[in-house]
């Protein structure tokens, strides 16, 4: 399996720190937030991975990271994303590199306490499909978000403003390579984008749609808030941690709730 980190996009919420640099390069606490989904790859198995990206800093990524061998990777890769479109579209620039393939995605400001080894292993073993990582949030609308009934999901609705459930879904998605072929069939929606949530239900609408439950701590780093946040979280615990929280099916029971979003 391969990964893909999704770490395009203007960081408009971000102003005026994104003027001078790409998102996905400020500072979580004593690193680039880039570093963090990109070790959550290696920590699950993943050693060949492309980074999305674009705009004005996209050769940065390259002065940081060269071809990622140092840190641990067999492969690192990079794609340029012209202008915006959704993260349905970014990942389409990923299917050269899949070569016919399953992949990880992660979106580039994605930060985990723990690790999603277990949801990596499964979706290894699962024969055909798509798996979503959730998590429940105080702030689900957000998001997008799961409605969930028992041990399985039965909606996905993309930033609902009466969300029916607190599971929002994380930035970590998996999928075979039938992914591609769904993206291409997508129409924007009524933000200009390609959603990533209209893969996701056509995975669900044909059953072939698992998920996760992630145990610590999640936030993603997008906003002021959530970068200060993000920052203060792994300071107190660390992040990626291999003895830390892990995911779980739903309807398994969870670990005791720990400090951080949800």
């Amino acid at each position: 399996m391969k990964g893909v980190v999704l770490a395009g996009g203007l960081g408009t919420r971000l102003l005026p720190l994104t003027r001078v640099t790409n998102k996905h390069l400020l500072p979580v606490y004593d690193r680039p937030m880039i570093l963090y989904p990109l070790q959550a790859l290696l920590n699950a198995g993943i050693n060949e991975v492309l980074i999305v990206t674009g705009g004005a800093h996209a050769g940065a990524f390259l002065q940081l990271l060269r071809d990622g061998r140092e840190l641990g990777f067999a492969q690192l890769s990079y794609a340029y994303q012209e202008g915006e479109g959704g993260i349905a579209a970014a990942l389409a620039l990923a299917e050269d590199f899949a070569d016919g393939g399953r992949i990880c995605v992660i979106l580039g400001d994605n930060i985990v306490e723990g690790s999603i080894r277990p949801a990596v292993g499964r979706f290894r073993r699962q024969r055909r499909g798509g798996r979503i990582i959730v998590k429940e949030v105080p702030d689900a609308e957000r998001f997008g978000v799961a409605e969930v009934r028992g041990d399985r999901v039965v909606s996905i609705a993309e930033k609902p403003k009466r969300p029916r459930s607190r599971y929002a879904v994380t930035g970590i998605y998996m999928y075979d390579a039938q992914v591609f072929d769904v993206v291409r069939t997508l129409r924007p929606s009524g933000r200009g984008e390609l959603e990533i949530t209209d893969v996701n239900n056509w995975y669900l609408r044909r059953g072939e749609l698992m998920c996760e439950i992630l145990d610590g701590w999640w936030t993603d780093a997008g906003t002021v808030g959530s970068l200060h946040r993000a920052g203060n979280l792994v300071a107190e615990t660390g992040a990626n941690r291999l003895d830390g929280p892990g995911t779980r099916i739903l309807g398994a029971p969870g670990r005791a709730a720990r400090k951080g979003r949800g």
